[in-house]
């Protein structure tokens, strides 16, 4: 009667994570020989894991990257002269939490966009928000949302995301001066 007045007030309190680690702990005998602390702790870590890893995914939905790419996919063997010190330092995301901003050339089909998406992939491990757009979509919907009085509100939408994403065809963002 007990466990089940614990449940259900787990679930009303919305902890649904707790309340399958609570249930898996009563199945298995394994648990049996904890302590109420060391339960309730290992509780409360699975609840925060499951609630950080619902975040995590939701902000990498949300930031609608092209690419699924993680910096830990990134090969640094081929030789497109990446400094393996330095992607991993941008890693870290120190530029996202100071506002500065990185700016990735090269010529067409050396992984632009995959580097830029796999950073802004650590970046939201790292906590921040990210949006990813081409800049010809972008800058229709830029157009549109001025024609139709919706200029301010989006421009707030993108201001309010830790790190804009822009990627452009290789005529304009990829033109290097030799």
């Amino acid at each position: 009667m007990l466990f089940n007045a614990t449940i259900d007030g787990l679930k009303a309190l919305r902890l649904d994570a707790m309340t399958a680690a609570l249930a898996e702990q009563n199945e298995q005998a394994t648990y049996t020989g904890l302590g109420f602390d060391e339960r309730l702790g290992l509780l409360v870590d699975h609840e925060l894991t499951v609630r950080s890893d619902r975040r995590l995914q939701r902000h990498l939905k949300t930031a609608r990257l092209r690419v699924p790419a993680t910096v830990e996919d990134i090969d640094f063997r081929h030789p497109r002269g990446l400094d393996k010190a330095q992607i991993l330092d941008l890693a870290r995301a120190h530029w996202a939490a100071s506002h500065r901003a990185i700016v990735i050339t090269e010529p067409t089909g050396t992984g632009k966009t995959y580097l830029a998406c796999a950073l802004a992939h650590a970046a939201i491990r790292n906590g921040h928000t990210a949006l990813y757009h081409r800049a010809p979509r972008m800058l229709d919907d830029l157009a549109i949302a001025r024609g139709d009085g919706r200029l301010a509100r989006l421009l707030a939408a993108w201001a309010r995301t830790s790190i804009l994403v822009i990627s452009e065809t290789s005529a304009i963002v990829c033109a290097r001066r030799s």
